[in-house]
């Protein structure tokens, strides 16, 4: 994915004072996962020694939800629900204080199987371009301008689709691409992946042969051509980001209508999980201008169920649902697994790969911190981030660590 569509004009740079001396760059995290959507920041260095605890510099309420915070300068965004509106903020890093809020009317009746997770949201914004792009959890999709937090423009899609969100509400994060805003909209058994004018909000392109999943779209470039690969409700898909049209599709379904995991990329290999599916990698071929997918491998004990792996060197970490969450460490040539934590960990936990670290927040608000050299699971710190469950994901900044709990944002410093 092009990183300057996600963070050209919205601001020079930033410069952070950090707790251990001296001040650090602080590398953007504009959406979903970070700079390139594969949850890994190089630009981290990790202290000699890692604390006993972490300090907290600041702590705030920001609401409820799952969407993850986006960083751009010195500047968080943060998007959560307030009783029935869903509310978007722009919080300064250094001190967390309010710079601008936004809200919207948006009821919604949760599925009763998934009433333990609240009512959103759990989409996470894109920052591009000076401007910030939502999609709330029944599917209403906004745009506000990055400095003012004036609403650009919005849409919702009722007058579209029968449903306007998945059966579990709306979970996939859209993405920049070549000067477009790429979101899944619509609901269960009816939607289109579609492409919109970021600036006006008006419709460039659809695909609109399945219904949205809880996927968030990757962007890259297969033998030479630029692609969009996601999961819908029933496939895993790539279309091209020029025009919509469907490159390849192969059926992939998972129990309970729930595909979420994001795509990684390993080459012409794409790597999928999902509920009880154990983790797969396809290779995608073009021949005679078509594509036709071919499983490399298969490892049926370890599935992802709600957590999005991390491709880091020659290994490829997850959280798999077995044995009521475990961490794990696969051989992405061969899907063998390498090594594998104990068990218990949680329903889930969202992996950062930083620098020559791994760090994962489990739902049960522990950041698990360990090498990615490592031979064995041997965690270097353990650290209780909150006192309610986090399913956000972390984001780093500096030498800091930004968490979004089940109602507030805190940030966290490592050491000083």
């Amino acid at each position: 994915m092009c990183r300057r569509s996600i963070v050209t004009g919205v601001v020079l740079g930033c410069v952070l004072a950090t707790l251990a001396g001296g001040p650090s760059r602080a590398a953007d995290w504009p959406q979903w996962r970070g700079p390139e959507r594969d949850g890994k920041l190089a630009e981290f260095v990790a202290p000699e020694s890692w604390p006993d605890e972490l300090k907290q510099v600041w702590k705030r309420e920001v609401g409820t939800g799952h969407s993850s915070p986006v960083v751009v300068g010195d500047r968080g965004f943060v998007f959560c629900r307030e009783e029935e509106n869903e509310v978007v903020r722009a919080v300064n890093l250094a001190d967390g204080r309010e710079q601008w809020s936004q809200s919207y009317p948006a009821p919604y009746e949760m599925n009763r199987a998934a009433r333990s997770h609240g009512k959103g949201p759990k989409s996470t914004p894109v920052v591009a371009d000076g401007r910030v792009f939502t999609l709330g959890i029944s599917g209403i999709l906004s745009c506000w301008d990055a400095g003012s937090g004036e609403r650009v423009w919005q849409h919702e899609f009722s007058g579209q689709f029968k449903k306007t969100s998945p059966l579990f509400g709306t979970a996939m994060s859209p993405v920049v691409e070549a000067g477009l805003l790429i979101a899944h909209v619509g609901g269960h058994d009816g939607g289109a992946l579609t492409a919109f004018d970021p600036q006006t909000g008006q419709v460039r392109w659809q695909w609109a042969e399945d219904g949205p999943a809880y996927t968030s779209p990757m962007v890259t470039t297969l033998a030479g051509t630029r692609q969009v690969i996601t999961q819908s409700q029933q496939a895993c898909l790539g279309v091209s980001p020029a025009d919509g049209s469907l490159l390849w599709k192969f059926p992939f379904e998972t129990q309970y209508v729930m595909n979420i995991v994001t795509p990684v990329l390993l080459g012409d290999v794409v790597v999928i999980s999902g509920y009880r599916k154990g983790t797969t990698a396809y290779r995608l071929r073009k021949e005679d201008g078509r594509w036709s997918p071919e499983e490399v491998w298969h490892n049926g004990d370890l599935s992802m169920f709600m957590s999005s792996p991390v491709l880091v060197g020659k290994r490829l970490f997850g959280f798999a649902q077995e044995d009521k969450g475990k961490l794990f460490c696969l051989d992405p040539a061969t899907g063998a697994a390498l090594w594998t934590s104990e068990g218990r960990m949680g329903e889930n936990a969202a992996l950062v790969a930083a620098g020559d670290v791994l760090l994962a927040l489990t739902s049960n608000a522990e950041l698990i911190v360990f090498k990615t050299d490592a031979e064995r699971f041997e965690p270097v710190a353990r650290y209780r981030v909150a006192d309610t469950p986090t399913w956000a994901h972390p984001v780093v900044v500096g030498n800091r660590v930004l968490i979004k709990d089940k109602d507030s944002l805190a940030l966290w410093a490592i050491g000083g």
